[in-house]
């Protein structure tokens, strides 16, 4: 019997590989790179400030807000369900540009809206706010499923892991970004002032799509990447080929997962652990500006933002250190880690819970999510992987909505504006919380058994 020789990972090259991995990636993987950077910036700085727009320029209270926040992040993963599936129809340049053009769009009419109309909910500004929210969520809808699409058709099997790991890593440091742009720029200008900075970075954004993934600089990438495919692979593309557009429709609607119900059964259960996502731009910016005094409440911007710092510097290390391990037991780890530091939160507002429920968080999504994006995006049939990421996120679409639907509620029983902080009740309402996103890890946990073949059966 042949003796396998176990490796032995050496943790410093583990975690400095990745970074060089990104600084010598092909031209064409840094032009999605730096387009996800900016998007990263730009969606996150425009999310974190959204709910206080709502209630500043337009005039709504925090149940209205929270759900028109909810309308943009639920609206954005419908969207995808729907328009997931264009990227592989027009191709990745294409896709990307339509959807940044949508977004652009949607951007000026939202930072125009307090000063074309009248506020108050269903008034003028309202309306035309809605305007905006509808041409993010069309943009944005095609632009996910763009990227992950283009992430796979970039890389090799060998690369596909840490590619999706680095996509995953720099939009949450464009997500940090805002900390560092938005406080300064909001305490002169206002709100307003940071959605136009983000408006011009949504144009920068075309521009880079535009010149540096360039038509020439697809082909190359896919060349680069056909060299390196097995025989089988490169037959399943002559098959694609000669489908003509009726088959392929036909093709589309006969490998729809939702014929799988361990699938089903793995995207549903990541609800309850999910709402800590939606809980970041639903209540931390109203919870770090209520229930605080001093530095934290008077940049509640900068530690909205810390999440996605922390999760550009953990999840490659934890991509390249987990990259062998069974992905159930990584999610089920994961997203108890993820869960219980939600905890903390009810010993009280205080500087030492926020970073702990912030690191130990963060270590848990690095984890588990660029595990599962990467999974989604694998076990997709052969030109299926838009839309398969649009229905893999599907739950995210309920998540949001849910979520939405009581975070205003609990933030204005718990939490409420004009309060002091000394007479608030933050405490039970993470407890709450917690008691909700625990629940993802314990359901795997028990689902362990009819999971587990299955699922490991279509990773391979």
């Amino acid at each position: 019997m042949e003796e396998k020789k176990q490796e032995v990972k050496n943790p410093l090259k583990e975690i400095i590989d990745p970074f060089k991995n990104l600084i010598h990636a092909p031209r064409a993987l840094w032009g999605i790179n730096l387009s996800y950077l900016l998007e990263g910036l730009t969606y996150f700085g425009v999310l974190g400030l959204l709910a206080i727009y709502f209630n500043r320029y337009i005039g709504l209270n925090d149940i209205e807000a929270g759900r028109m926040v909810g309308i943009l992040t639920a609206g954005i993963t419908l969207s995808m369900l729907f328009l997931g599936g264009t990227v592989d129809w027009i191709g990745v340049r294409k896709a990307l540009l339509v959807s940044l053009i949508f977004m652009f769009l949607g951007r000026i009419f939202l930072t125009l809206a307090p000063s074309l109309g009248i506020s108050g909910l269903w008034a003028s500004s309202h309306w035309i706010a809605m305007l905006g929210i509808l041409g993010i969520v069309l943009g944005y809808g095609i632009y996910q499923p763009a990227c992950y699409t283009a992430v796979k058709q970039f890389t090799t099997g060998k690369t596909a892991a840490m590619g999706y790991a680095m996509l995953y890593a720099i939009m949450n440091l464009g997500g940090f970004l805002p900390a560092l742009i938005s406080p300064p720029i909001r305490k002169r200008y206002e709100i307003i002032g940071v959605y136009w900075v983000y408006v011009a970075l949504t144009v920068t954004g075309i521009l880079i799509v535009a010149i540096i993934l360039s038509k020439k600089t697809v082909q190359m990438a896919l060349a680069n990447v056909s060299k390196n495919k097995t025989e089988t692979e490169k037959n399943e593309d002559d098959e694609m080929n000669k489908m003509s557009k009726k088959e392929k429709i036909i093709y589309y609607f006969k490998n729809f997962p939702i014929r799988d119900s361990r699938f089903m059964f793995f995207i549903f259960i990541l609800i309850p652990v999910q709402t800590l996502f939606a809980h970041n731009w639903l209540t931390l910016p109203q919870y770090f500006s209520r229930a605080f005094t001093g530095v934290i409440s008077e940049n509640f911007d900068f530690f909205i933002n810390l999440n996605p710092l922390f999760i550009f510097i953990l999840t490659p290390m934890v991509a390249a250190l987990t990259a062998d391990k069974d992905t159930y037991k990584m999610m089920i780890l994961g997203t108890f880690v993820m869960a219980s530091p939600t905890f903390l939160l009810t010993l009280g507002p205080n500087l030492y819970t926020v970073f702990g429920y912030l690191i130990i968080m963060t270590i848990g999504e690095a984890m588990w999510q660029p595990r599962f994006l990467q999974w989604v995006a694998e076990i997709a049939p052969k030109n299926m992987t838009g839309i398969y990421m649009g229905i893999g996120q599907f739950p995210w679409f309920l998540t949001k909505i849910i979520t939405a639907m009581y975070s205003g509620w609990f933030l204005m029983r718990y939490c409420p504006e004009g309060m002091a902080p000394e007479l608030m009740n933050t405490e039970s309402m993470w407890l709450i919380y917690g008691f909700i996103a625990i629940i993802s890890p314990i359901a795997l946990i028990l689902a362990k058994g009819w999971m587990g073949k299955g699922l490991e059966k279509n990773h391979s």
